[in-house]
């Protein structure tokens, strides 16, 4: 599986903005996505997954409410809609695929796209 998230840019506090994962595999449809986040010198941190049909899904408590995954299996996307956004969102903004689990922990995911940046301004 090969993932490509675009979508991040500059928003305005309050604003919103939305990421895509585009897959590419036919195994796809057989993993579990999530994304994650990481700001520079920070680790890496959870912030929302979903199962391999999508009728599952979490999120880190900050995001709760304002943020929503969801996956299109016939297009090979995965989406993250981020409302309300706050400086704090802003970071590195990574999706990943799971073949083991539906996880929170990063280990739990073995295949990994390259980031798209999200940058928050007042």
């Amino acid at each position: 599986v090969q993932l490509q998230a675009s979508g991040g840019g500059p928003v305005q506090v309050g604003g919103s903005l939305t990421l895509t994962c585009a897959a590419s595999g036919p195994t796809f449809r057989a993993t579990a996505v999530g994304w994650f986040r990481q700001v520079p010198g920070k680790a890496r941190e959870f912030v929302a997954a979903t199962t391999r049909t999508g009728s599952l899904t979490q999120y880190v408590g900050s995001v709760k409410g304002r943020f929503t995954i969801s996956r299109d299996n016939d297009k090979n996307t995965v989406y993250l809609q981020m409302n309300s956004l706050k400086p704090e969102d802003a970071a590195i903004y990574y999706c990943a695929a799971s073949t083991r689990y539906y996880s929170s922990e990063e280990s739990d995911y073995n295949y990994w796209g390259q980031g798209t940046q999200v940058t928050v301004s007042s």
